[in-house]
């Protein structure tokens, strides 16, 4: 192609130098190699996800499921095809019959069992109201009409099944034979008819045993009777109550008076117009005899024992068919009766579905009175005692038998896995599948089996004797139940695996059927003889080859037994080949339903009958947490129901049953589990925190101890169209308390952190933050509370400068709250910023009262007049005294006050001044601590923002951006959010400022002139406040502590607010109030050593102790008035001290003057150098 496409200037020049086809080849190398690596990738792909995903189905995830069960599209007629065409027609009537049987058998399984049981559930009495039971009733009366229809549909199969095989066996000896019938016996159809009779009999027992439908049955025709007398009145035709009373008499008389199987075997089988005359033939009653015999032969070897399949509901079956016998032939076979009646020994009861009971000895008895007449009254006897004896061993036992199939089924899973994780080998492929078949049916099978019947036997004895179960037995039984589950879930997890093993299994047995059926048809053939009954075999070899070759459907094999039931006579089969082909077809039909089979083995819908064991093994469950996972297999077993709950038809729908079930499971489990886990899980992360207190004793080899953290590595449980998720829910209810609980009592919050760390760390559990503002642990009064007891709070607490801290003043407990700048910040965090302006203006309120008082105290007459008497005298004598305030005279004028009167608690006029002004200087305190607290707040808040000098505004950049109006809006307060807490961590607003402005003007108006006085009593007042401390102080080391303190700086702070506001520091200092106190201890201080040194000399021991004592007493006054002064000294500062109001006012219009003159400038002139703060 290449070479086409050039262009014909060139082709003079072309020369083949074989490059071309080098550079082909490495170009199919290099891409042979490509697929190669690509498929190896591929491969290796699809292994790693085939192993997680492919190989294990999950049985509570998978949406899907596989069906095994092949379909048959063929007709019967198309399947029964051979030359000889009478016996097409007996094969073909009589697999239709088989056919329609396994129908009715299907429908009345799934519907009308169901419907009946389920009758009057889910509406408990509590709720019922009067009328409920007739609505019911009346609902259930159309599902009534179609079991009728129903019930009448098979008793005319019935009919026909025993027309069709007495029209077989003819015993006339004239009339001609349809086919040669010595040597067939069609058992199959037996067994099928046995099938039927089932049915019809369990529906009896499930009515008979429902004592709620008999109930409501009569209930409602009660009401038909009120209705009858006033149809009018419920707005119904009276001509159309005649036919429907008359409709459920039909109804009472065919169903619910217990006759239902009776009057199906009292029919009239032989036909009155000539036709098939039954009860006289000899030969079917022969022939009907035989086959009863024949299948009993069959399941009496089986019965009890650990093989055991089916033979439990043949053996009903047999029971059923024996009772037709008799009532059609009127004969008896007392032996064969007798060792019926046998079998009770070993199968005292049988389940006929989910807690219907049947007991064989009284069925027999009942049914067959003539036969029970001839038996000894003590063998009867005897069977019902037996039935006892068996009870009280299988509750001995269980326990036992639980252990043995507890290991059972370990190995048969074991073994599962490791013949299902082998590859198949071709040599051995024969072996292997053989292998495959006996480990899925003999040992997998069989257990289910067994662990069925003995769960259903016990359960629904114990249940019908009406017997109390021991709590050993209860679990013992669970543990079956698990068991029963576990083996259903083995089989779904390797679905594709067993479903490929099936199909080759199945191959394998059809091709050893058909190996031993050619050999009988080459020994057929060999013989030359011709006879019509030598053709019927033949057909019926070839019809059996024919069909087996094909999918193994249920019709193929029904087909295939009954061909093999013609193809059998004549000695076709030798003895030794017979039995296994039977067996190979045992197995046949085992293997092509064993999901099926094995579904209905592990149905565990009988455990809503005795769902009062859920409690039960719930606390079992909890006591023994280490195998928590079991819980799984249980919340299966008690999912089966609910396909069963879905033919009820006696509510609106079947959803109310379903909701109730649900309601009911869940709400045991949340008391018998969840809520218990909860509370444990609490406590013990309660005490594991609080190990400090010694709340009792956690020794584990003590009291033992349980791994709860077992239930939270469970996967979340399936339960109905929901998962019950442990973990989550527990995790839920430990939020959900920690939160309320922090929420209630704040201060806790790192108690509940610490737990869940705890919970994390021990349990797993994946804990939300609370995320409520947290408080410190020693968290003292909330700013609230002080805001609105700020009077009590100024009384109670002590004020401490230079720490900035409250601290209580007296307090019934061993210890005094403080309260310091990181509670309060925790406050402002946890009622918001806006609080700080509330806490100011109360205080404002709380000022306003106290100065009130203040100016009432100055004004006083006694007071007002020594004051001015003070000033006079100080102006006289300040020249004399160095212009210092005499000591003597504040001393005087303390002892003075003392004489105007005394409280009861001992205290002057001076002494309650003093009180109010520390009071004063407190509430100044806390609206420091309040600014402090807000910066430290709003410093915590904004340290998330990475530069305050440049935040971005969201704003903008989500305007540019285009978003939605919502991110607008979230954007803008953010900006707000942002721009405050810049504003507030930056300045903090003036309070102390604010509140001198606002009382400064009204404190130097001329009305308050008696104010001005203050600065005067300040000296007396200071004495008054150091004896004060030095008595508090001294009461620190005493055992009665009451008043002791030491620190009241509220004095300080109030004195220093009281002189700002009448701006009086200049006042104050010309007073040189605290040399004067300086000079005169000193003065004392040096007498006192002086005399000491006099002392010393004469020895006078006591002399010198006293002197000892006042030189102490004299360093404690000094210090405190030191520490007064620094105090004082400290609190002017925050006041601005430094400047009198006429300077201040000064500064206020500078400052205004540069702003305007600034103003101007900057619209002529470009920015100058930026400001530096």
């Amino acid at each position: 192609m290449a070479v086409e496409t050039l262009s014909p200037d060139w082709e003079f020049d072309r020369v083949d130098d074989g490059s071309q086809k080098i550079h082909a080849e490495v170009q199919l190398k290099n891409y042979g190699k490509f697929l190669e690596e690509y498929t190896s990738q591929l491969r290796r792909i699809e292994d790693a996800l085939d192993d997680s995903i492919g190989d294990v189905w999950d049985f509570n995830l998978d949406p899907i499921a596989l069906k095994l069960l092949p379909y048959e599209q063929s007709s019967l007629l198309e399947l029964i095809k051979t030359e000889n065409k009478v016996l097409n027609k007996v094969i073909t009537v009589y697999a239709a019959l088989c056919c329609e049987i396994k129908k009715l058998k299907y429908e009345a399984e799934t519907k009308f069992y169901n419907g009946l049981l389920f009758y009057g559930e889910g509406a408990t009495d509590s709720s019922m109201v009067e009328g409920d039971c007739q609505i019911q009733m009346g609902r259930f009366i159309s599902f009534l009409q179609e079991l009728s229809c129903f019930v009448t549909r098979c008793y005319e199969v019935v009919m026909n099944v025993v027309h069709q095989l007495a029209a077989l066996y003819i015993s006339n000896k004239i009339a001609p034979k349809i086919i040669e019938t010595t040597g067939v016996h069609f058992q199959t159809m037996y067994e099928h008819l046995g099938e039927l009779l089932t049915v019809l009999l369990t529906l009896d027992e499930i009515i008979d045993n429902h004592v709620t439908l008999k109930e409501h049955w009569t209930m409602y025709k009660r009401l038909l009777k009120s209705v009858h007398h006033n149809p009018s009145k419920f707005g119904i035709q009276e001509e159309k109550l005649k036919p429907f009373e008359k409709f459920l008499l039909k109804l009472e008389g065919q169903l619910l008076d217990g006759m239902i199987f009776q009057a199906c075997i009292e029919q009239q089988f032989d036909s009155l117009n000539g036709g098939i005359s039954v009860s006289k033939n000899s030969t079917f009653a022969e022939e009907f005899a035989h086959s009863i015999r024949s299948i009993f032969a069959n399941v009496e070897a089986k019965l009890g024992e650990p093989s055991e399949i089916d033979q439990r509901d043949k053996y009903v079956g047999i029971c059923g068919l024996f009772v037709l016998h008799f009532q059609i032939f009127r004969t008896i076979d007392k032996k064969f009766y007798k060792s019926l009646l046998d079998i009770c020994k070993k199968v005292p009861a049988i389940t006929l579905t989910a807690n219907i009971i049947w007991f064989p000895d009284n069925f027999l008895i009942q049914k067959i009175p003539a036969a029970a007449k001839l038996l000894d009254r003590k063998s009867l006897q005897a069977i019902k005692i037996h039935r006892d004896t068996f009870l009280q061993q299988k509750a001995q036992s269980l326990t036992k038998d639980v252990q043995s199939y507890y290991v059972f089924v370990s190995s048969w899973m074991m073994k599962m896995e490791s013949i299902l994780s082998k590859e198949q080998r071709m040599d051995k492929f024969a072996e292997d599948l053989t292998n495959r078949c006996n480990v899925f049916i003999q040992v997998g099978f069989l257990y289910a089996y067994s662990i069925s019947t003995i769960i259903k036997t016990t359960m629904n004895l114990y249940m019908s004797m009406q017997k109390p179960m021991t709590k050993t037995s209860v679990k013992a039984l669970c543990r079956l139940v698990e068991l029963l589950k576990a083996i259903e879930h083995m089989f779904y997890r390797r679905s594709m695996v067993v479903a490929d093993s099936v199909s080759h299994i199945t191959q394998h047995l059809q091709h050893q059927a058909l190996n031993s059926i050619s050999v009988a048809k080459k020994r057929v053939i060999s013989d030359k003889k011709y006879s019509e009954q030598r053709l019927d075999v033949l057909s019926a070899l070839v019809l059996a080859e024919n069909t087996l070759n094909g999918p193994s459907t249920k019709q193929r094999r029904l087909i295939v037994s009954l061909a093999l039931s013609v193809g059998t006579q004549m000695k076709t089969f030798k003895d030794e080949e017979l039995f296994p082909l039977q067996v190979v077809m045992k197995k046949l039909d085992l293997i092509s339903e064993l999901r099926e089979r094995v579904q209905t083995q592990c149905d565990c819908c009988f455990l809503y009958w005795h769902r009062a064991v859920f409690p039960i093994y719930l606390d079992d469950v909890y006591e023994n947490a280490v195998d928590a996972a079991r819980l799984h297999y249980m919340f299966s077993a008690l999912r089966d129901c609910v396909p069963a709950m879905m033919h009820a038809r006696h509510l609106e729908s079947h959803e109310v049953l379903l909701d109730c079930y649900d309601r009911e499971i869940t709400e045991i489990l949340n008391e018998h589990l969840l809520d218990k886990l909860c509370k444990e899980i609490e406590k013990d992360l309660r005490l594991s925190v609080h190990t400090h207190l010694k709340l009792d004793d956690r020794n584990p080899f003590k009291v033992g101890m349980k791994d709860l953290a077992l239930f939270f590595s469970l996967n979340p449980i399936r339960f109905f169209n929901r998962f019950i998720d442990i973990r989550a829910y527990v995790t839920h209810y430990l939020d959900k308390t920690f939160y309320n609980l922090t929420t209630v009592a704040l201060h806790d919050w790192a108690t509940y952190s610490e737990m869940r760390n705890l919970a994390t760390q021990r349990y797993g559990l994946v804990m939300t933050e609370a995320h409520l503002p947290s408080q410190t642990l020693e968290q003292g009064l909330d700013v609230l509370e002080i805001m609105r007891n700020i009077h009590i709070f100024v009384s109670r607490y002590l004020y401490n400068l230079n720490n900035q801290i409250f601290i209580e003043r007296t307090s019934n407990n061993k210890h005094l709250n403080t309260i310091n700048i990181r509670h309060i910040a925790n406050s402002i965090r946890t009622h918001g910023t806006g609080i700080m302006n509330t806490t100011v203006n109360f205080t404002y309120q709380f000022l306003k009262k106290k100065f009130y008082i203040f100016s009432q105290f100055m004004y006083d007459e006694h007071i007002k007049s020594r004051l001015i008497k003070d000033i006079r005298f100080f102006r006289e004598v300040k020249d004399q005294n160095d212009h210092k305030y005499p000591f003597e005279r504040a001393e005087k004028f303390n002892r003075g006050i003392r004489k105007l009167g005394i409280t009861p608690e001992g205290q002057s006029y001076l002494d309650q001044f003093r009180q109010l002004i520390s009071q004063i200087g407190n509430a100044m305190g806390y609206i420091r601590m309040i600014r402090s607290g807000g910066l430290h707040c709003s410093s915590n808040a904004i340290r998330f923002v990475p530069d305050l000098e440049d935040i971005v505004n969201f704003e903008e950049l989500v305007k540019e951006e285009g978003l939605a109006e919502e991110t607008l809006k979230a954007a803008r307060h953010l900006d707000s959010v942002l721009s405050d807490h810049t504003r507030n961590s930056a300045e903090g607003t003036e309070y102390f400022k604010m509140l001198v402005d606002v009382f400064a003007p009204e404190f130097r108006r001329p009305k308050n002139i008696h104010l001005r006085n203050f600065y005067i009593i300040v000296p007396p007042l200071t004495l008054n406040f150091v004896e004060h401390s030095i008595s508090c102080k001294e009461k620190l080391n005493k055992k009665n502590k009451i008043g002791a303190a030491f620190t009241d700086d509220g004095f300080a702070m109030g004195v220093a607010y009281i002189l700002k506001l009448l701006d009086q520091y200049q006042e104050l200092d010309s007073l040189h109030w605290f040399q004067s106190v300086r000079e005169k201890y000193v003065k004392e201080l040096r007498a006192v050593a002086k005399q000491q040194n006099v002392q010393s000399a004469s020895q006078d021991e006591k002399l010198l102790q006293t002197m000892n004592l006042t030189q102490k007493r004299l360093d404690v006054y000094l210090q405190e008035f030191e520490l007064l002064y620094f105090s004082l000294s400290s609190a002017r500062i925050f006041f601005r001290a430094d400047k009198t109001a006429a300077e201040e006012n000064q500064e206020k219009k500078e400052k205004e003057e540069t702003k305007t003159s600034n103003g101007d400038l900057s619209d002529s002139t470009v920015s100058a150098d930026p400001v530096v703060k």
